[in-house]
């Protein structure tokens, strides 16, 4: 879920790559983000130690996932790191996704997105407002209507835009090169993405991927990584068999949510048992939807391999959709218990946990979405379950200010100045909470309120939909 429509709104028109959102197509299902604790943690493992490299704080970065099946990745606002489902599911080896993440963080720190910024001065006002449109309707998940605002900019600007970045993007190269020598890893993976990513700049600038367009490709740059990888002493580094094994989890686990269920099962041998096989398979027949047979699959997995929290998760969640909200809860505890730290775990227990409707359950649910808008603050949903667990539990003070906190992070200001005076009319003035409705009420009232987004936000997580 986008937590803060005014930040997301800039961070899209000052990255580096701000083709990618021009090039939205009125594809029906449009740009979106979507939330997976897993994948969210498998690149940000990636990215950590080529941000520690480059003097960046590396517990800062923020990651988000667009679901999207084009090539592509783009840093922007800060310690943000965007990257395209289909780049995951496209690439070939973990190494192409780091050589791609150590580019992005040569952008971060070269300072390029403020340099774009200047740049984008040049641009018409029009074309700046055909971005920002773009950028509000593509967070409220309504891609069609972002696809003709954007497409309906100035195009000569937009080029203008791409065309000042190609200095930058050797710039971004060399840091790259630098940062995985500097981290003891191979520049293959880079190489082999500027090969993919040389077929595409063959094919007309509609049917290419946004990457290719913002990062354009000469032999030069490609003769650089090569020549780079020909005398680097870390050429010939290999992943770890472990990083292997996560790569192709992780590109099963986006296929099998992001494709129809049929054309995946179709494209997996009934005999191969490999744990990607059996995780994407498991994952199809959920979306099925064949609850029974794909329980099986998981309970398998989760008997060879016991300690893994994603596991666990998937069967908490295909039980909690399918309907069996209280058989979901010991999967969701468990898979809580492995990964304490991961805030969307605590947000799907709780969930399970109020919709029982048991009163006795909140007082869990309450602790666990307190720990969760701990961890991630800015995430609208931890805010907004927990102020449904603190209404049913009548504590009504508590869930008017959870209620207003949600609301201004989705940017609905009007909302949340009413839940934040009710708020206060509950809290003990001068409380750490009643000094919490207070800032927000300052922070939102008097200003006009944007176009909100839906009840949940545009991030999703994946889900069977």
């Amino acid at each position: 879920m986008i937590t803060r429509v005014t930040s997301a709104i800039a961070a899209i028109i000052l990255t580096i790559c701000i083709g990618s959102v021009a090039a939205t197509s009125a594809r029906s299902e449009g740009l979106s983000l979507i939330r997976d604790s897993e994948i969210e943690n498998i690149i940000r493992a990636y990215a950590a130690p080529l941000f520690q490299t480059a003097g960046l704080d590396a517990s800062a970065v923020n990651v988000h996932l667009v679901n999207d099946k084009r090539l592509n990745a783009f840093v922007a606002g800060g310690l943000n790191l965007f990257v395209n489902s289909g780049l995951l599911m496209e690439s070939g080896s973990p190494g192409e996704i780091v050589g791609v993440l150590a580019h992005e963080t040569g952008h971060l720190a070269g300072g390029h997105l403020a340099r774009t910024r200047n740049a984008m001065r040049n641009a018409s006002a029009e074309t700046i407002l055909a971005y920002v449109l773009g950028a509000v309707a593509a967070v409220a998940g309504q891609g069609d209507a972002a696809a003709a605002i954007v497409l309906g900019g100035n195009v000569a600007a937009q080029n203008s835009i791409i065309r000042y970045s190609q200095a930058q993007e050797q710039a971004a190269d060399h840091a790259a090169l630098r940062y995985l020598d500097n981290t003891g890893q191979s520049s293959r993976g880079l190489l082999d993405m500027f090969y993919r990513l040389e077929d595409q700049e063959l094919l007309v600038p509609e049917r290419q991927d946004p990457y290719a367009r913002s990062h354009p490709l000469t032999r030069e740059r490609i003769s650089t990584v090569a020549h780079h990888v020909e005398t680097s002493r870390y050429a010939d580094v290999k992943v770890s068999n472990d990083d292997v094994l996560t790569h192709q989890r992780m590109t099963a686990k986006l296929r099998a949510f992001l494709t129809p269920p049929v054309r995946v099962l179709a494209g997996i041998d009934p005999t191969d048992n490999s744990i990607p096989a059996r995780y994407a398979r498991a994952i199809a027949l959920y979306r099925i939807p064949e609850t029974s047979r794909a329980i099986d699959v998981l309970d398998g997995l989760i008997d060879d391999y016991p300690a893994d929290p994603w596991f666990h998760e998937l069967k908490g969640q295909i039980l909690f959709e399918s309907g069996q909200i209280s058989s979901s809860i010991a999967p969701y505890r468990r898979a809580t218990e492995l990964r304490p730290a991961a805030a969307l775990l605590r947000l799907g227990l709780a969930r399970a946990l109020i919709e029982t409707g048991e009163k006795a359950q909140l007082g869990e649910a309450i602790t666990h979405l307190e720990t969760a808008s701990r961890l991630e603050s800015a995430y609208a949903p931890h805010w907004y379950f927990l102020g449904i667990a603190y209404g049913r539990d009548e504590q009504f003070a508590r869930a008017d200010l959870a209620f207003a906190e949600a609301a201004a992070l989705r940017g609905q200001k009007d909302k949340a100045a009413h839940h934040a005076r009710r708020a206060l009319k509950g809290l003990p003035e001068g409380s750490p909470a009643s000094l919490h409705a207070s800032d927000i009420l300052n922070a939102v009232e008097g200003s006009p309120p944007p176009g909100s987004s839906d009840e949940y936000g545009a991030q999703t997580p994946l889900t069977a939909r």
